[in-house]
């Protein structure tokens, strides 16, 4: 109580004031404290401020969650590019002892950069392409005739099979690797006044600006997301049926619409083919009527060379949802649902899905895979089923005289 006594309660609100300053604190102050009350001043008085005080303390890693760590695929972007402007020309004239007319010596500014569109073998996706890009600006000219350095081009990587369309039309198709396509052209540089120089104008003192880039809106699109597309109503199991044959990790919850985005698993095999299998958003009854996201949702399917289609078992006459997936297919683009597909049976694990199986084989023409996402039940057999889909996409781009998409 001797500290307490010593110091009064306007000294003690001094005290606590000094948290935000680190200033040296007097011995005599160590005396007059008691030991409790010292080394708790001490602690605050350690570090310049509160917030300081926090970071010094260890840091922990954060455990992020599963479902930042998702990353969807991209096969549509909406992007907005502008060509460099070129520099300015400069209206300078030559100057030198014992030479009074050295005449005009402004340089030509630099061409501005151009926006190009290049084909990468090792991007499979558009989520890394930018909604904005603008070319590089070129530089300024200089005295004694001296131009300005042209701006640098801006590639934009994006994957094979980029179709590029402006106004609904396509004017470009990345098919190769390295394939180039010029977006966007920068503008040309302007003018010094040495340019002008005639024999009517020997001391022109006119300089140009440069000109500015080409300013376009482009759509790119994949006319190849995934070898595989799984299609299906929402609930029916294809997120989980992705997370089971691939390492892909798709958010599952027990509502509908969880997958708002498309996702894309690689599933590997012994003879080291890799087929990519995409978790499409499920689709609504009237999805061709753009009810909900339904266009947004079928153009993901469209861009798939064979279809998987998954028929939720626990529901009450399962045929009905595959009849309606066809039509909504077939309603957005003719042929759409012809194309080569499997029927996948989900959740035979459950009591009343066996009694549906064997109706949906009366009702159905080919054959069924009936499967368990979340036991694993019977995968092998889609695994298998699915290769030979693979190969007869393989086989078939290659007698057409055209290269596969791999992965």
């Amino acid at each position: 109580m001797l500290g307490s006594k010593i110091l009064s309660s306007r000294t003690w609100a001094l005290l606590d004031g000094l948290w935000q300053w680190r200033p040296a604190y007097s011995p005599h102050i160590q005396i007059c404290l008691l030991p409790q009350q010292f080394k708790s001043w001490q602690r605050i008085l350690s570090t310049s401020c509160a917030k300081c005080a926090k970071n010094q303390r260890l840091k922990q890693k954060r455990a992020i969650s599963e479902k930042k760590l998702t990353r969807y695929f991209v096969d549509h972007r909406r992007v907005y590019v502008i060509g460099g402007r070129g520099g300015q020309g400069i209206n300078s004239f030559h100057s030198e002892p014992r030479k009074e007319f050295g005449g005009p010596d402004g340089g030509n500014g630099g061409d501005g950069g151009h926006v190009i569109l290049k084909a990468d073998q090792q991007i499979k996706s558009l989520a890394s392409v930018l909604p904005l890009y603008q070319g590089f600006d070129g530089e300024r000219g200089r005295s004694k005739n001296c131009y300005g350095a042209n701006g640098g081009y801006t590639y934009i990587k994006v994957p094979l099979g980029t179709v590029v369309k402006e106004d609904g039309k396509i004017v470009a198709d990345l098919a190769q690797h390295g394939e180039e396509y010029v977006a966007a052209y920068g503008g040309t540089g302007g003018k010094g006044n040495r340019f002008f120089l005639s024999n009517e104008n020997r001391a022109p003192m006119t300089a140009t600006l440069g000109e500015s880039g080409q300013e376009r809106v482009l759509h790119l699109e994949l006319k190849t997301m995934a070898h595989a597309g799984l299609v299906g109503f929402p609930n029916a199991g294809k997120s989980s049926l992705l997370r089971a044959i691939s390492n892909a990790k798709p958010a599952v919850a027990p509502y509908p619409f969880t997958t708002l985005n498309p996702h894309v698993g690689i599933v590997h095999y012994q003879d080291y083919e890799q087929v990519a299998v995409a978790d499409v958003p499920g689709i609504i009854r009237g999805a061709h009527l753009n009810r909900g996201l339904g266009l947004a949702f079928l153009r993901h399917i469209e861009h798939c060379r064979f279809l998987l289609f998954v028929v939720d078992l626990s529901v009450s006459e399962p045929w009905i949802q595959l009849q309606d997936l066809k039509y909504e297919l077939e309603q957005y683009e003719e042929g759409l649902s012809k194309r080569p597909h499997a029927v996948i049976a989900n959740k035979i694990d459950l009591p009343q899905s066996k009694a549906n199986l064997l109706l949906l084989k009366e009702r159905v023409e080919q054959s069924v895979i009936p499967l368990s996402a979340l036991t694993g039940d019977n995968l092998e057999a889609l695994l298998l089923h699915l290769k030979d889909l693979y190969d007869a996409y393989v086989n078939t781009e290659q007698s057409h005289g055209q290269n596969p998409v791999k992965w």
